[in-house]
Protein backbone atom coordinates (compact mmCIF):
# COMPACT_ATOMS: atom_id res chain seq x y z
CA UNK A 1 0.00 0.00 0.00
CA UNK A 2 2.86 2.31 1.02
CA UNK A 3 4.59 1.63 -2.37
CA UNK A 4 1.85 2.02 -4.72
CA UNK A 5 0.96 5.54 -2.43
CA UNK A 6 3.99 6.18 -3.79
CA UNK A 7 3.04 6.30 -7.39
CA UNK A 8 4.61 2.74 -8.26
CA UNK A 9 2.52 0.42 -9.81
CA UNK A 10 2.55 -2.41 -7.12
CA UNK A 11 1.32 -5.80 -7.13
CA UNK A 12 0.73 -8.21 -3.67
CA UNK A 13 1.08 -11.66 -3.83
CA UNK A 14 -0.37 -14.30 -1.55
CA UNK A 15 -0.44 -18.19 -1.88
CA UNK A 16 -3.93 -18.82 -0.85
CA UNK A 17 -6.37 -17.83 -4.15
CA UNK A 18 -9.30 -17.49 -2.22
CA UNK A 19 -7.75 -15.18 -0.10
CA UNK A 20 -6.56 -13.24 -3.25
CA UNK A 21 -9.30 -13.14 -4.65
CA UNK A 22 -11.32 -11.70 -1.69
CA UNK A 23 -9.17 -9.23 -0.70
CA UNK A 24 -8.80 -7.69 -4.57
CA UNK A 25 -12.37 -7.61 -4.85
CA UNK A 26 -12.72 -5.88 -1.17
CA UNK A 27 -9.74 -3.76 -1.65
CA UNK A 28 -8.79 -4.43 1.84
CA UNK A 29 -7.43 -6.95 3.40
CA UNK A 30 -10.55 -7.79 5.79
CA UNK A 31 -8.12 -10.40 8.23
CA UNK A 32 -5.42 -7.85 8.89
CA UNK A 33 -6.16 -4.26 7.77
CA UNK A 34 -10.08 -4.01 7.51
CA UNK A 35 -10.28 -0.17 7.74
CA UNK A 36 -7.18 0.28 5.51
CA UNK A 37 -8.84 0.82 1.77
CA UNK A 38 -5.99 -0.12 -1.01
CA UNK A 39 -4.89 2.60 -3.18
CA UNK A 40 -5.19 1.90 -7.10
CA UNK A 41 -2.18 1.57 -8.13
CA UNK A 42 -2.18 -1.85 -6.09
CA UNK A 43 -3.72 -5.22 -7.34
CA UNK A 44 -3.34 -8.73 -5.84
CA UNK A 45 -2.74 -11.66 -7.29
CA UNK A 46 -2.33 -15.54 -6.30
CA UNK A 47 -0.20 -16.28 -9.30
CA UNK A 48 3.59 -15.72 -8.23
CA UNK A 49 5.11 -15.30 -11.77
CA UNK A 50 2.10 -12.53 -12.96
CA UNK A 51 3.26 -10.60 -9.60
CA UNK A 52 6.79 -10.76 -10.49
CA UNK A 53 6.61 -9.94 -14.10
CA UNK A 54 8.76 -6.77 -15.12
CA UNK A 55 9.66 -5.75 -11.29
CA UNK A 56 12.17 -3.65 -10.11
CA UNK A 57 12.04 -4.34 -6.60
CA UNK A 58 10.72 -7.01 -4.48
CA UNK A 59 9.99 -6.45 -0.86
CA UNK A 60 9.96 -10.24 0.43
CA UNK A 61 7.38 -10.18 3.61
CA UNK A 62 6.98 -14.08 3.83
CA UNK A 63 7.54 -15.28 7.61
CA UNK A 64 11.10 -16.78 8.13
CA UNK A 65 9.86 -20.77 7.91
CA UNK A 66 8.39 -20.03 4.43
CA UNK A 67 11.27 -18.04 3.26
CA UNK A 68 13.11 -20.22 1.57
CA UNK A 69 10.56 -21.87 -0.19
CA UNK A 70 9.05 -19.08 -1.51
CA UNK A 71 11.97 -17.76 -2.83
CA UNK A 72 12.82 -20.54 -4.38
CA UNK A 73 9.75 -20.57 -6.28
CA UNK A 74 9.98 -17.29 -7.60
CA UNK A 75 13.56 -17.33 -8.54
CA UNK A 76 12.72 -18.47 -12.20
CA UNK A 77 10.56 -15.12 -12.67
CA UNK A 78 12.92 -12.71 -11.12
CA UNK A 79 14.07 -10.23 -13.55
CA UNK A 80 17.58 -9.54 -13.92
CA UNK A 81 18.69 -6.75 -11.93
CA UNK A 82 15.63 -6.56 -9.66
CA UNK A 83 16.65 -6.06 -6.36
CA UNK A 84 14.96 -7.96 -2.99
CA UNK A 85 14.36 -6.24 -0.22
CA UNK A 86 13.87 -8.54 2.72
CA UNK A 87 11.03 -7.31 5.42
CA UNK A 88 11.22 -10.34 7.19
CA UNK A 89 12.33 -10.74 10.71
CA UNK A 90 13.59 -14.18 11.77
CA UNK A 91 16.26 -17.03 11.54
CA UNK A 92 16.13 -20.10 9.84
CA UNK A 93 15.91 -22.91 12.41
CA UNK A 94 17.74 -26.30 10.86
CA UNK A 95 20.13 -23.47 9.57
CA UNK A 96 20.56 -20.79 11.61
CA UNK A 97 20.98 -18.34 8.75
CA UNK A 98 19.73 -14.84 8.49
CA UNK A 99 17.08 -14.47 5.64
CA UNK A 100 19.85 -12.31 3.36
CA UNK A 101 22.04 -15.41 3.55
CA UNK A 102 18.81 -17.94 2.81
CA UNK A 103 18.15 -15.40 -0.33
CA UNK A 104 21.71 -15.32 -1.40
CA UNK A 105 21.99 -19.06 -1.31
CA UNK A 106 18.98 -19.55 -3.50
CA UNK A 107 19.19 -16.46 -5.75
CA UNK A 108 23.12 -16.39 -6.32
CA UNK A 109 25.87 -14.26 -4.84
CA UNK A 110 25.08 -11.38 -7.41
CA UNK A 111 21.84 -10.95 -6.34
CA UNK A 112 20.71 -7.19 -5.79
CA UNK A 113 19.70 -7.09 -2.42
CA UNK A 114 18.61 -5.20 0.96
CA UNK A 115 16.91 -5.81 3.79
CA UNK A 116 14.67 -3.45 5.98
CA UNK A 117 14.24 -3.54 9.80
CA UNK A 118 13.40 -1.50 12.64
CA UNK A 119 10.44 0.15 14.89
CA UNK A 120 7.41 -0.41 12.49
CA UNK A 121 3.87 -1.42 13.21
CA UNK A 122 2.30 -2.42 9.59
CA UNK A 123 -1.05 -0.71 11.34
CA UNK A 124 0.10 1.98 12.11
CA UNK A 125 2.10 2.47 8.65
CA UNK A 126 -0.66 2.04 6.86
CA UNK A 127 -2.05 4.74 8.96
CA UNK A 128 0.79 6.68 7.54
CA UNK A 129 2.21 7.50 10.85
CA UNK A 130 5.75 9.00 11.02
CA UNK A 131 8.04 5.78 11.07
CA UNK A 132 11.58 5.35 10.63
CA UNK A 133 13.55 2.18 9.72
CA UNK A 134 17.02 0.70 8.75
CA UNK A 135 18.06 -0.23 5.41
CA UNK A 136 21.10 -2.12 4.87
CA UNK A 137 23.39 -3.55 2.25
CA UNK A 138 26.43 -4.27 1.55
CA UNK A 139 26.08 -2.33 -1.80
CA UNK A 140 25.97 1.21 -1.20
CA UNK A 141 24.21 1.77 -4.60
CA UNK A 142 21.26 -0.61 -3.55
CA UNK A 143 20.95 1.38 -0.37
CA UNK A 144 20.41 4.29 -2.04
CA UNK A 145 18.05 3.18 -4.52
CA UNK A 146 15.76 2.07 -1.74
CA UNK A 147 16.00 5.13 -0.13
CA UNK A 148 14.85 7.06 -2.84
CA UNK A 149 11.83 4.80 -4.37
CA UNK A 150 10.85 4.00 -0.65
CA UNK A 151 10.41 7.18 1.21
CA UNK A 152 7.52 9.44 1.81
CA UNK A 153 6.87 12.29 4.35
CA UNK A 154 5.76 10.08 6.68
CA UNK A 155 8.72 7.08 5.95
CA UNK A 156 12.48 7.91 6.55
CA UNK A 157 15.18 5.54 6.04
CA UNK A 158 18.44 5.71 7.54
CA UNK A 159 21.37 3.44 5.26
CA UNK A 160 23.87 0.50 6.79
CA UNK A 161 26.12 -1.70 5.84
CA UNK A 162 25.57 -3.57 8.46
CA UNK A 163 23.51 -6.75 7.45
CA UNK A 164 24.67 -8.53 10.45
CA UNK A 165 23.19 -6.58 12.98
CA UNK A 166 19.82 -5.49 11.31
CA UNK A 167 19.52 -8.89 10.78
CA UNK A 168 20.02 -9.90 14.09
CA UNK A 169 18.87 -6.91 16.02
CA UNK A 170 15.40 -7.85 14.30
CA UNK A 171 14.94 -11.48 14.92
CA UNK A 172 16.55 -11.80 18.85
CA UNK A 173 14.09 -8.27 19.71
CA UNK A 174 11.34 -10.87 19.13
CA UNK A 175 12.50 -13.51 21.72
CA UNK A 176 13.15 -10.43 24.36
CA UNK A 177 9.36 -9.02 23.60
CA UNK A 178 8.01 -12.69 24.58
CA UNK A 179 9.90 -12.01 28.14
CA UNK A 180 8.44 -8.50 28.39
CA UNK A 181 5.33 -9.98 27.59
CA UNK A 182 5.42 -11.70 30.89
CA UNK A 183 6.57 -8.91 32.71
CA UNK A 184 3.14 -6.61 31.75
CA UNK A 185 0.94 -10.62 32.46
CA UNK A 186 2.59 -10.98 36.15
CA UNK A 187 1.96 -7.05 36.69
CA UNK A 188 5.63 -6.80 37.67
CA UNK A 189 5.23 -2.53 36.92
CA UNK A 190 7.86 -0.66 34.78
CA UNK A 191 11.15 -1.01 36.60
CA UNK A 192 10.84 -4.41 35.97
CA UNK A 193 10.28 -4.02 32.05
CA UNK A 194 13.11 -1.27 31.35
CA UNK A 195 15.33 -3.71 33.27
CA UNK A 196 14.52 -6.51 31.12
CA UNK A 197 14.86 -4.74 27.99
CA UNK A 198 18.21 -2.67 28.82
CA UNK A 199 19.65 -6.52 29.52
CA UNK A 200 17.63 -7.56 26.45
CA UNK A 201 19.78 -5.08 24.18
CA UNK A 202 23.21 -6.01 25.98
CA UNK A 203 21.79 -9.66 25.36
CA UNK A 204 21.31 -9.35 21.60
CA UNK A 205 24.15 -7.09 21.19
CA UNK A 206 26.55 -9.67 22.86
CA UNK A 207 25.38 -12.19 20.10
CA UNK A 208 25.03 -10.05 17.41
CA UNK A 209 28.79 -8.56 17.70
CA UNK A 210 30.00 -12.00 18.15
CA UNK A 211 28.37 -12.70 14.46
CA UNK A 212 30.27 -9.83 12.76
CA UNK A 213 28.10 -6.73 13.90
CA UNK A 214 28.86 -3.14 14.41
CA UNK A 215 28.47 -2.38 17.82
CA UNK A 216 26.32 1.18 17.35
CA UNK A 217 23.93 -0.73 14.83
CA UNK A 218 22.77 -2.24 17.91
CA UNK A 219 21.87 1.09 19.49
CA UNK A 220 19.82 2.43 16.92
CA UNK A 221 16.26 1.56 14.90
CA UNK A 222 16.83 -1.87 13.95
CA UNK A 223 18.21 -2.65 17.54
CA UNK A 224 17.19 -0.62 20.54
CA UNK A 225 13.82 1.18 18.52
CA UNK A 226 12.45 -2.00 17.49
CA UNK A 227 13.52 -3.28 20.80
CA UNK A 228 11.59 -0.81 23.02
CA UNK A 229 8.95 -1.05 19.89
CA UNK A 230 8.28 -4.38 20.57
CA UNK A 231 8.76 -4.54 24.19
CA UNK A 232 6.24 -2.01 25.14
CA UNK A 233 3.44 -1.72 22.28
CA UNK A 234 0.17 -3.32 22.15
CA UNK A 235 0.35 -4.35 18.74
CA UNK A 236 3.54 -6.50 19.51
CA UNK A 237 2.20 -10.24 18.83
CA UNK A 238 5.30 -11.84 20.75
CA UNK A 239 4.48 -9.32 23.63
CA UNK A 240 0.79 -10.42 23.70
CA UNK A 241 2.28 -14.23 23.51
CA UNK A 242 4.34 -13.64 26.58
CA UNK A 243 1.56 -11.76 28.08
CA UNK A 244 -0.85 -14.65 27.71
CA UNK A 245 1.47 -17.88 29.07
CA UNK A 246 1.72 -15.33 32.13
CA UNK A 247 -2.16 -15.58 31.93
CA UNK A 248 -1.77 -19.66 32.07
CA UNK A 249 -2.78 -20.50 28.75
CA UNK A 250 -0.75 -23.09 27.19
CA UNK A 251 1.02 -21.96 24.07
CA UNK A 252 -0.76 -24.28 21.82
CA UNK A 253 -3.98 -22.50 22.97
CA UNK A 254 -2.38 -18.90 22.19
CA UNK A 255 -0.80 -19.81 18.96
CA UNK A 256 -4.25 -20.90 18.06
CA UNK A 257 -5.86 -17.89 18.69
CA UNK A 258 -3.68 -15.45 16.86
CA UNK A 259 -4.09 -14.92 13.17
CA UNK A 260 -0.54 -13.64 12.73
CA UNK A 261 2.89 -15.35 12.94
CA UNK A 262 4.64 -14.59 16.04
CA UNK A 263 8.23 -14.68 15.01
CA UNK A 264 9.86 -14.97 18.55
CA UNK A 265 8.39 -18.44 19.01
CA UNK A 266 10.64 -19.91 16.68
CA UNK A 267 13.72 -17.59 16.51
CA UNK A 268 14.14 -18.58 20.59
CA UNK A 269 16.18 -22.09 20.10
CA UNK A 270 17.55 -20.97 17.01
CA UNK A 271 18.86 -17.54 19.19
CA UNK A 272 20.39 -20.58 21.85
CA UNK A 273 22.07 -22.37 19.17
CA UNK A 274 23.42 -19.73 17.50
CA UNK A 275 24.68 -18.30 21.43
CA UNK A 276 26.24 -21.87 21.51
CA UNK A 277 28.09 -21.66 17.81
CA UNK A 278 29.63 -18.47 19.35
CA UNK A 279 29.85 -19.08 22.85
CA UNK A 280 27.40 -16.48 23.78
CA UNK A 281 25.15 -16.97 27.04
CA UNK A 282 21.91 -15.69 26.23
CA UNK A 283 19.68 -16.18 29.89
CA UNK A 284 16.69 -14.44 28.95
CA UNK A 285 16.58 -16.66 25.29
CA UNK A 286 17.43 -19.56 27.48
CA UNK A 287 14.32 -18.54 29.97
CA UNK A 288 12.21 -17.68 27.62
CA UNK A 289 12.99 -21.27 25.79
CA UNK A 290 12.01 -23.32 28.92
CA UNK A 291 8.58 -21.12 29.35
CA UNK A 292 7.05 -21.82 25.45
CA UNK A 293 8.16 -25.57 26.34
CA UNK A 294 6.50 -26.01 29.45
CA UNK A 295 9.24 -26.82 31.89
CA UNK A 296 9.02 -23.63 33.85
CA UNK A 297 5.69 -21.34 34.37
CA UNK A 298 6.35 -17.79 33.82
CA UNK A 299 7.07 -16.35 37.47
CA UNK A 300 9.31 -19.12 38.11
CA UNK A 301 11.73 -18.22 34.42
CA UNK A 302 11.54 -14.66 35.43
CA UNK A 303 12.62 -14.86 39.27
CA UNK A 304 15.35 -17.51 37.58
CA UNK A 305 16.69 -14.71 35.74
CA UNK A 306 16.33 -12.13 38.82
CA UNK A 307 18.23 -14.64 40.80
CA UNK A 308 21.32 -15.48 38.76
CA UNK A 309 24.97 -14.09 40.15
CA UNK A 310 25.29 -10.42 39.70
CA UNK A 311 28.02 -9.36 37.82
CA UNK A 312 29.46 -5.93 36.47
CA UNK A 313 26.92 -3.83 33.94
CA UNK A 314 28.92 -3.72 31.07
CA UNK A 315 29.28 -7.98 31.24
Amino acid sequence: MHLARAGHQTCLWARDPGFAADVQARRANAVYLPDITFPAGLRVTADLADALRGTEFIVAAVPSHGTREVIRQAAPHIARGATIVSATKGLEQDSLLRISEILEQELGRSARMAVLSGPSFAAEFARQLPTAVSVASQDSAIVEEVQAEFRAPHFRLYGTHDLVGVEIGGALKNVIAIAAGVVEGLGLGHNALAGLVTRGLAEITRIACAAGAQRETLAGLAGLGDLVLTCTGSLSRNRHVGAELAHGRPLPEVLAGMKMVAEGVRTTEAALALGQRYGVELPIAAQVSELLAGRKDARAALYELMLRPQRAEAG
